[in-house]
């Protein structure tokens, strides 16, 4: 073997054991901080994760919330169209009172009217016609006025009860 050769292998495998040990060291360095790394971005998973629970514990608790805000005012609007539907039947039913009465005082003004003086009864009856008229214009109007408070009242209802449920959104 050449004598240059056997002088400077000893050299040369030195040079190859600091090259090794500093590649090693190297190696060993960028596990090391892999490692650190890694526990960290575990450790901000685990909170992250964590964040992610709680906050949609949070949103599920307010959406719940506002759900019994909502049922309530359902509920309440019910209660306010029920007694609207009352009052209703009430007033329908007066009002059926009355115009019974109207009927039973127009048909015995036309009985008490058919007898009479013959010069009398032509306008007797005119008379008589006019109040049987005016009698079925009052059940007529008094019969849809009714319809109408009815509905009047039942629209109100429910428009309090899209008012609170809107403004319940807003809480």
């Amino acid at each position: 073997m050449n004598p240059l050769l056997l002088r400077i292998l000893p050299y040369i495998a030195a040079l190859a054991l600091v090259a090794g040990a500093l590649f090693g060291a190297y190696h060993h360095g960028l596990s090391v901080k892999d490692a650190e790394w890694q526990a960290k971005w575990n450790d901000r998973d685990t909170r992250d994760a964590q964040a992610k629970r709680d906050n949609e514990a949070a949103e599920r608790a307010k959406e719940q919330a506002r759900q019994l805000a909502i049922n309530k005012v359902i509920q309440d609007g019910q209660q306010i169209i029920d007694r609207a539907n009352a009052d209703a039947d009430a007033a329908r039913a007066s009002a059926d009172s009355l115009r019974g009465a109207a009927d039973a005082l127009a048909a015995r003004l036309a009985t008490s009217q058919a007898g009479g003086h013959s010069c009398t009864a032509a306008a007797s009856q005119a008379a008589t016609r006019a109040v049987l008229v005016l009698a079925d214009v009052f059940k007529r109007a008094d019969q849809r006025a009714g319809d109408l408070a009815g509905y009047a009242d039942q629209s109100r209802g429910r428009g309090m009860t899209c008012e609170q449920a809107f403004e319940g959104l807003g809480k």
